[in-house]
């Protein structure tokens, strides 16, 4: 089996959360929303080698954290300014071309095995995986001063882990910034690569505001 790798993006400052703390550092049943995460894909996979990509601020945070939680396959990186440039920095410590890395969100702790292993298992096979799950409400296309119904079946919703054959994505990541690089699927898409779509699950939310945390605590 290749080598599965995981690169966390856990580069924001808690400006949404309105909060001192970083989303990501938030306790949830007391216990932090990046200990979750991180707990997730190490029932997944024991051996899964693992990097962070962490605002500079709260490195040393992250350091004390990990270290009371006696979790040491961890490397951590500095993120950068953008989502493109953390996860830029964190492939940088992978040299393994021929391995798979998943990207996800740190703040996403209630991602099912079941979802990694989909992921993992889609992308050994077809290059690449990004979880989706179903739109359940009507939705509308604005354009200027417009709106008009569109079909929800032909849109998903996009999660994380988003994963990768490391010598794809990495290529991906030597072209320039492009603001409409939302995800890593859209970097990888700019190459002109078809992007895999697996299910999801619906708990696996991402928590960037108060409500999302109140929604967490139900979960």
């Amino acid at each position: 089996m290749q080598n599965q790798y995981l690169i966390i993006v856990a580069g924001g400052t808690g400006s949404r959360m309105q909060n001192t703390l970083p989303k990501q550092f938030i306790e949830l049943n007391g216990e932090p929303i990046i200990i979750k995460t991180i707990n997730c894909f190490v029932k997944y996979n024991s051996s899964i080698k693992i990097i962070i990509s962490v605002h500079k601020d709260f490195k040393i945070y992250l350091e004390e954290l990990l270290q009371s939680y006696k979790i040491t396959n961890v490397k951590i990186t500095i993120g950068g300014q953008t989502r493109f440039q953390s996860v830029k920095n964190g492939l940088e410590l992978i040299d393994d071309l021929t391995a798979i890395v998943a990207v996800h969100d740190a703040a996403r702790p209630f991602v099912s095995i079941d979802t990694i292993k989909n992921c993992f298992e889609t992308a050994a096979i077809k290059g690449n995986a990004v979880p989706c799950i179903s739109l359940n409400e009507s939705i509308r296309e604005i354009k200027e001063e417009k709106n008009n119904a569109v079909n929800r079946n032909n849109y998903k919703i996009i999660q994380t882990p988003q994963c990768f054959l490391i010598s794809k994505i990495k290529q991906a990541f030597i072209q320039p910034y492009n603001p409409l690089f939302t995800d890593d699927a859209t970097v990888l898409e700019g190459l002109g690569e078809t992007i895999f779509l697996v299910e999801g699950n619906v708990e696996n939310i991402k928590i960037t505001s108060p409500h999302d945390l109140l929604i967490a605590i139900a979960f």
